[in-house]
């Protein structure tokens, strides 16, 4: 028996689980990207410079190869003690991280935050599952997708501000307060779990799983930062990765409770929906990296005026996600809307690769708020349709199997585009300064910093702001082609018709019936 097997609970204590998940959910989020900004300050502090990108990495790592286990955990025990540990995590970490006086300490410190943000994410969208039906849970998805969006438009302006006006510490110990209320409010109200019954852990898988996605994202997160794409250590890490993903594969067919049961991607609605959920990541998360990027570089925002250029983005993903969960939630199809959303998204891109020095505001907000769009399009409605295909006691599985995913695709874009940044910029800046090699000579992109950019002699200034333009453009057009593939692989996503109720898999809906567009 789950959290919730018989009804659902009642409007005024329904509200208060969805205020306490949505806080756990924005917390988790959020803490991925509001460290962004802080960076540069708190390397200077801790004198860490050239362990800089483990302090995100450490985070994005625990975060993503913990969430297969929380929500396997929440299938077997019950998802309330589970989601309260996942809390409780998070708010020794973020206390922790504030205190830190050391880089080392930090990095450590931030990865027991990710472990806690794992929870968080999964714990969230499946306790939802286990208390509403499919049929109803559209509205609130929609909520929860919005969040999730917007976190990683908030994060960057957030951390900003705090940095700005207060002391980086509190990027983390403003997380206590509001994660104890979520603490409180899931231990009155949410439902305990029910009669326990004695299980098999996977433990197997959950190594096999960890080393290959830790391998997988440190290949993707560290390659061609820290050391060069084919050096041993890259090579190392893929072999590695690969290698235990196959064991992992192996391990799952013979575990009597796998961890990430193969049978799930048995379901046509799972695997298509980790398939897109994979290329909306990798296109998402490597494209918003870039934008704060243009706007400090190319405009001369401060980080947290950037953070502010972005709202149009985020109100775009806040709307389209709610409107699209009230829409389904009144009885629509799901599936027109993740062929739409990946449609614009690509729309979205394909604009963003003309933008330049001379781009006005207005028009770079209407892009924003086309690719914003798309994204509240698609995001959400996954994981509603992943969990209304699945039985009850596969949602906690299926739910961090499409977060995963997700993750995955995000790491491997940012690192992607990254690397198409880091290569691309010198042939541009080869391109600006042809004929004029001595007044490029002393210029080092990899020290530059928007103050050192405003520095520079008046006849270079101008060549390096179109430089770092053009090579923006080139990574949205490689972005581009991404979102199409997103985009067929959206209308392989069978419709299932959503239950009205928390039980029984509903029956499939064959695409030759069914209208794109209806």
């Amino acid at each position: 028996m789950t959290e919730v097997e018989k009804a659902a609970l009642p409007k005024r204590e329904l509200y208060l689980v969805f205020g306490a998940l949505m806080l756990g959910l924005l917390l988790a989020a959020l803490d991925g990207t509001i460290v962004a900004t802080a960076l540069p300050t708190i390397v200077g502090d801790l004198k860490g410079a050239n362990h800089l990108s483990w302090v995100v990495v450490a985070y994005l790592l625990a975060s993503t190869v913990s969430t297969p286990l929380w929500g396997k955990l929440g299938d077997l025990h019950g998802r309330k003690i589970y989601f309260q540990m996942a809390i409780a995590l998070f708010l020794v970490g973020s206390m922790l991280c504030g205190l830190a006086n050391s880089m080392l300490m930090l990095i450590i410190f931030r990865a027991i935050q990710g472990l806690g943000s794992g929870g968080l994410m999964v714990g969230s969208q499946a306790v939802i599952a286990d208390i509403v039906p499919p049929r109803e849970r559209g509205r609130y998805a929609g909520f929860f997708g919005a969040v999730f969006g917007a976190a990683t438009v908030i994060g960057p302006l957030l951390g900003g501000f705090i940095v700005e006006y207060f002391s980086w510490r509190w990027i983390f110990f403003v997380n206590v307060p509001l994660g104890l209320v979520a603490l409180v409010v899931t231990a009155a109200v949410l439902p305990s779990a029910g009669e326990r019954r004695s299980h098999v852990i996977d433990y197997l898988g959950v190594v096999t799983l960890t080393i290959a996605a830790s391998a997988l994202i440190l290949f993707t997160s560290l390659g061609g930062s820290s050391f060069a794409w084919l050096s041993g250590p890259s090579m190392i890490l893929l072999a590695v990765g690969v290698v235990m993903a196959v064991l992992f594969v192996v391990v799952e067919r013979r575990s009597p409770e796998p961890i990430l049961a193969p049978h799930l991607f048995s379901n046509r609605v799972f695997s298509s929906g980790s398939a897109i959920g994979f290329v909306v990541g990798f296109a998402m998360f490597g494209a918003m990296t870039f934008l704060p990027l243009f706007f400090q570089d190319v405009r001369g925002a401060s980080p947290t005026n950037s953070g502010l250029r972005l709202i149009p983005m985020m109100v775009g993903l806040f709307v389209a996600s709610i409107v699209t969960g009230q829409l389904v939630s009144k009885g629509r199809r799901y599936r027109p809307f993740p062929i739409a959303g990946t449609a614009i998204m690509t729309v979205g891109l394909a604009l963003l690769s003309t933008i330049g020095v001379t781009t006005s505001n207005v028009t770079m907000a209407l892009y924003m708020m086309i690719l914003g769009v798309g994204l509240g399009l698609v995001m959400q409605i996954l994981v509603t349709a992943v969990q209304n295909a699945v039985d009850s006691s596969d949602i906690g599985a299926a739910t961090a199997g499409a977060n995963f995913f997700r993750s995955i695709g995000g790491s491997f874009g940012t690192a992607v585009f990254g690397a198409v940044f880091a290569n691309e910029l010198p042939h541009q800046l080869a391109t600006a300064f042809k004929g004029h090699a001595s007044a490029a000579s002393h210029l080092s992109p990899s020290s530059w910093t928007p103050a050192v950019l405003r520095h520079l002699p008046p006849a270079v200034w101008p060549k390096v702001l179109h430089a770092i333009a053009a090579t923006i453009q080139s990574i949205y057009r490689w972005a581009t082609p991404v979102g199409a593939i997103a985009v067929l692989l959206s209308l392989t996503l069978p419709e299932v018709k959503l239950r009205t109720s928390l039980h029984h898999v509903s029956e499939e809906i064959p695409l030759s019936n069914v209208d794109p567009l209806a």
